[in-house]
């Protein structure tokens, strides 16, 4: 390990994964122990364990480990720890895990990628849902990624690459944001009076952007990365878990930016910096803390402001007096881009912007979901049918009508009618919606989708990749009940049909509808026409 560099946090990095002689007695062994599929985060916290990231841990917290974390932010052997790092299991993967003495851990696919040595497990509280398991990791493998291999860097190959450009002082600015013209000014500066490298650590989790999906802000980083001057800036993913951030996770940030051989972290300019003391609680860690037990300083980069006067940015504390300061924040970029407005070039690359407008499209270039909801007879098939074929008229995108009985009939045929198979049925049809949705095509769904939680559901789901507008068809039962062609409502009034909605079960009616239409004395053509009018309003179509 290259000396100049800042020893790793315990003198070395730890590298979990077997020889292969071992990796084999393991693959064996795996057949008599219980698994347990890791989710995202936790594949995250394997990732950075394995890679020695989490240096000098070997493993998942023990019950002494967790408790002294979280009470004095010490492992039991009293090396300072900021965080606990713990898997969190199911209690009957807990009791298993207990008996066999190992626990393979999988991902998703099933491949094993370690063993865990369980040492302990243990209940966090009585009424808690879930167990840990503690203990040393064998790993045969880093969880497999695909996406920027080449940005996919452990610490020890950090290490090895600053060490070949001749690197000493470091700074780390670990974010999940792109890197704008403010951000590429920011980390300029604090590498300059740091008189120090920069290395980039984009987080590479499965929790969402602040700003934009991670395949496009790492090729946005990597084009912001050529504005640095050369050989003095590198770009790494880092496969960080969804967690607040707080003193005791810009600590354990400081731990991870240590091992990768930085002597400084950068906090972004929004972060609020550790307040003072040294505790965990109440004021939570000061910077001090992160210098005296970790030998990593933490300093908090300046808000960057473009001046108009001077055609460049400034932080806000040395603005020269008189002149003015621009800003662009993510909700206004988040809506210029949904506009199809321009991006000021003071705010970005012109190649980052490029990135984010081909992420992001203007509004009425996106895929979107129509969603409409109400009582059977309501008229909500009538009016997806006509909406369907206005928007097939326009052209432009796919369009694809889920209507309910047709759902019904082909993807959800072995379902019944209770509240757990209507919940599946709609997260079904919320999940091909989210699907076209997120391929740029116009999805219209008609089921009746009595409950509230459900469609807030895939409200959620839509509107991580386009749009979202829910119709509630608000016909009342009464009318609904004279429409009935099928003579549905008289079978259920008469004991026939159980569990039927708006007679022996109930319909929640929405609160967040963007759009209310009775269609009692409103025609097909009139009620679609109201559809069309909030899209074009709301800039999912264009007038011309």
């Amino acid at each position: 390990m290259p000396s100049h560099l800042i020893p790793p946090y315990g003198g070395a990095l730890c590298d979990l994964v077997v020889p292969d002689p071992r990796r084999a007695e393991l693959q064996a062994g795996s057949r008599e122990w219980p698994s347990w599929d890791l989710k995202p985060d936790q594949l995250c916290e394997l990732e950075l364990l394995v890679s020695g990231a989490y240096s000098p841990l070997r493993g998942f917290m023990t019950r002494a480990d967790h408790d002294g974390v979280v009470a004095g932010m010490h492992l039991a052997d009293g090396t300072f720890w900021p965080l606990p790092v713990v898997l969190a299991i199911s209690a009957d993967a807990a009791a298993q895990a207990g008996s066999a003495g190992k626990l393979a851990l999988r991902d998703a696919e099933g491949v094993m990628l370690a063993v865990l040595d369980v040492a302990d497990v243990w209940q966090p509280n009585p009424s808690a849902d879930h167990w840990y398991a503690g203990g040393t990791v064998e790993a045969l493998q880093l969880p497999a990624n695909y996406d920027f291999t080449a940005l996919r860097l452990t610490p020890a190959e950090t290490r090895r690459e600053a060490a070949r450009l001749g690197w000493r002082r470091i700074v780390a600015y670990q974010t999940s944001r792109v890197i704008q013209r403010a951000e590429h000014a920011a980390t300029i500066k604090a590498a300059t009076e740091q008189e120090a490298s920069l290395l980039i650590q984009v987080e590479a989790g499965k929790g969402s952007s602040a700003d934009v999906d991670h395949f496009t802000r790492v090729r946005c980083c990597q084009a912001a990365l050529a504005r640095y001057p050369m050989d003095t800036a590198k770009l790494v993913l880092l496969p960080l878990p969804t967690r607040s951030h707080d003193d005791r996770e810009r600590l354990l940030r400081a731990v991870i930016a240590r091992n990768f051989g930085c002597t400084h972290l950068l906090l972004e300019a929004d972060d609020p910096a550790p307040q003072g003391g040294s505790e965990p609680h109440g004021d939570g860690a000061a910077f001090a803390c992160a210098k005296e037990k970790l030998g990593v300083t933490v300093v908090q980069a300046d808000p960057m402001v473009f001046v108009e006067e001077t055609g460049a940015f400034s932080s806000s504390a040395s603005m020269p007096a008189g002149s003015r300061g621009a800003r662009l924040g993510v909700d206004e970029l988040r809506q210029r881009l949904a506009e199809g407005r321009e991006l000021p070039a003071w705010f970005s690359f012109p190649d980052v912007i490029e990135e984010m407008r081909r992420a992001h499209p203007p509004r009425h270039r996106q895929g979107f979901t129509v969603f409409f909801t109400g009582l059977s007879g309501a008229g909500k098939s009538t009016v997806a049918g006509v909406l369907l074929t206005k928007l097939l008229e326009m052209g432009g995108r796919p369009v694809t009508l889920l209507d309910g009985d047709i759902v019904r009939k082909h993807l959800s045929s072995e379902l019944g009618f209770s509240k757990e198979h209507r919940d599946i049925n709609i997260r079904r049809i919320g999940f091909v919606a989210t699907e076209i949705t997120k391929n740029g095509g116009i999805a219209i769904c008609a089921p009746i989708a009595p409950y509230d939680n459900v469609r807030k559901q895939v409200r959620a789901m839509a509107e991580r990749v386009g749009g979202f507008v829910l119709v509630y068809i608000s016909t009342p039962l009464a009318i609904c009940e004279q429409r009935d062609r099928k003579g549905l409502y008289a079978k259920a009034r008469a004991g026939i049909i159980p569990q039927f909605t708006g007679v022996s079960d109930p319909y929640e009616e929405p609160a967040d509808a963007e759009l209310v239409l009775d269609t009692t004395e409103m025609a097909p053509e009139e009620a679609a026409r109201e559809i069309l009018l909030f899209l074009e309003k709301a800039g999912f179509i264009s007038a011309n």
